[in-house]
């Protein structure tokens, strides 16, 4: 391939030299027509221009300049920003720079998210417990079911008076928890709350979106029939006796590397919890509303929903301050459990969140004031610890007189993004700080995004979807390590998460539509790291569940902002044509 260099001459770039490539990131899912794009080139180059050629390597349909270089402030890395915002042709193209090799492959085109909605929704079905995954629908996945949970025991710290230690519950279905075989209340919470919520932002757009599940070509859309495989099992953790939510589903200890069918260690539900009830009345009463259109193909189960949430609410405010403290357990009682503890003992964020999603679906002024006393106290981002922003989400979509002063916080906190982003060297909004970097850091960037969506929902200005789709090209490959983060979509991407199902099954490629939870400054499963520094420590390795481990919850925030991308993009602008 030959391509102008800086001084004029040809330069020809060798087949062989396009695969040492690691200088160029971009998205690897490609860029919507009519939308801002941008490629990150790292690294010193002597070169001032960039050339955008067709996929074959014989065509330059774009030439641009370089910007000036930044030093980044979460590395060594220093980089140069190529702005090709200006080609809008239809296509499949590959970036070169003189004296570098070229970038991957990428697409122009009307659908740029598309592939990556589908597949990371699709990444549920994968997760699903207690059912076999038949070939039509999981292709080469496929697999018999794992972990019935027909015969679940009561722990000994979840025993009472009606189930004593060792009663046989079933608590089948739902989704496996991350890398293990546990499913867990309170990240099903987040989880299901994000999702719900992309499906209350956009139901007409998801009417139309299919992802070959079990279900689909039924008269539900196939993001609410996902949901609600796992919320029938959210209701069998709920006591019938006294509407306490036990906390997890999970073994004593994580199974080995192995597929569910040959997991067979016993079961048990454990301790009931403020936060595992205040999450699940909230989920509850946001699905009860979510359903209630749908009461002819799902007779009973919005109403089923509401009265268990009704229920979950009454059993916290008699026990407010029931912390799962597993360490403390594990000391009264046997076995000990040592599986993901989602310990959480400041509950004002479930509080605000059950609430609001009470008070919007009730109308019931003993939520709205219970929310009210909630609405200053700190939110940030969602996570699994702190749902608070959910609730500023649902009042906001439906809270009437409640929302008014939450939608200047909305507003604020984006525009304080969109400042910080021109400083950034890869020109995301993510890398807002070194805490941007933690465990999961990548479902930051994803809710980041959700926030920058939301102010546009709120605003109708586009520069919030402009810079929700910096953070959307973040995922997918313009940062420090290079690699689109879901595993599926891109050229470089993980290959070896820390996830059961995909080390087992003998199988190379992962379990495809997850999002792994990206550079971690903390590094706390000690593996070996190639790259150390906060925006580059991720380890493709299976043994590194602090920064290649898959999660529901970290999943979500891509789900939502994937198809809120595709569901507004004519809305801003980004199509053209057919």
């Amino acid at each position: 391939m030959k391509i102008p260099s800086a001084t004029g001459t040809l330069l020809i770039l060798s087949i062989a030299a396009f695969a040492q490539n690691r200088q160029i990131k971009l998205n690897q899912a490609g860029f919507y027509t009519r939308a801002p794009k941008t490629a990150v080139v790292t690294g010193r180059v002597a070169a001032t221009a960039f050339h955008v050629l067709s996929e074959n390597g014989k065509d330059t349909v774009f030439t641009g300049q370089l910007g000036p270089e930044k030093q980044s402030a979460w590395s060594s890395t220093v980089t140069r920003a190529a702005d090709f915002s200006a080609l809008q042709k239809k296509g499949r193209f590959m970036l070169a720079v003189p004296g570098l090799a070229h970038s991957y492959v990428f697409e122009i085109g009307n659908n740029a998210a598309a592939q990556t909605a589908v597949a990371t929704l699709k990444g549920y079905y994968y997760q699903r417990a207690s059912m076999p995954l038949e070939e039509q629908y999981a292709g080469k996945w496929r697999r018999p079911a794992g972990h019935p949970d027909t015969a679940v025991l009561i722990h000994a710290s979840a025993a009472d008076g009606r189930r004593p230690a060792g009663t046989v519950i079933a608590s089948p279905g739902g989704w496996y928890d991350a890398g293990d075989y546990n499913k867990y209340i309170v990240n099903s919470g987040i989880t299901m709350g994000t999702l719900l919520s992309a499906y209350e932002d956009f139901p007409v757009y998801f009417k139309k979106v299919r992802t070959n599940i079990p279900e689909s070509g039924n008269a539900l859309p196939d993001i609410l029939d996902e949901m609600i495989f796992n919320l029938r099992w959210m209701l069998t953790m709920q006591s019938p006796d006294d509407g306490g939510v036990y906390h997890k589903c999970t073994n004593a200890a994580f199974d080995k590397m192995i597929m569910p069918a040959m997991a067979t260690a016993p079961r048990y539900v454990v301790q009931k919890s403020t936060a595992a009830a205040l999450d699940f009345a909230a989920v509850m009463a946001q699905a009860a509303r979510v359903l209630r259109p749908f009461k002819k193909e799902l007779p009973g189960l919005a109403d089923s929903c509401l009265r268990a949430a009704g229920k979950a609410w009454e059993w916290a405010r008699m026990h407010p301050a029931a912390a799962y403290e597993q360490e403390r357990l594990n000391e009264q009682y046997q076995p000990a459990i040592s599986t993901g503890a989602y310990g959480d003992r400041h509950f004002a964020d479930e509080w605000l969140w059950a609430a609001a999603e009470l008070y919007v679906t009730t109308q019931q002024e003993e939520y709205r004031a219970v929310a009210e006393k909630h609405l200053n106290d700190s939110v940030g981002l969602p996570t699994w610890s702190n749902v608070g922003m959910l609730a500023y989400y649902s009042l906001l979509r439906k809270g009437n007189g409640v929302a008014e002063p939450l939608k200047n916080r909305i507003i604020s906190t984006a525009d304080r993004y969109i400042e910080k982003a021109a400083a950034n060297a890869f020109g995301t909004v993510m890398g807002q700080s070194a805490r941007d970097f933690n465990w999961g850091g990548n479902a930051n960037a994803a809710n980041q995004g959700i926030l920058l969506v939301r102010a546009y929902l709120l605003s109708k200005d586009k520069k919030y979807i402009q810079y929700a789709l910096t953070n959307f090209d973040y995922l997918l490959g313009r940062n420090a390590t290079g690699y689109s983060f879901v595993t599926g979509v891109g050229s470089k991407t993980p290959m070896f998460p820390h996830h059961r199902l995909s080390i087992a099954d003998g199988i190379t490629d992962p379990v495809p539509g997850l999002l792994v939870g990206g550079p971690n400054k903390g590094m706390q499963d000690k593996c070996t790291y190639e790259f150390t520094e906060t925006e580059t420590a991720y380890a493709d390795v299976a043994c590194s569940y602090a920064s290649n481990e898959i999660a529901i919850n970290w999943n979500a925030p891509l789900v939502y902002l994937a198809h809120a991308l595709e569901a507004l993009k004519e809305e801003v602008g980004y199509t053209a044509g057919k």
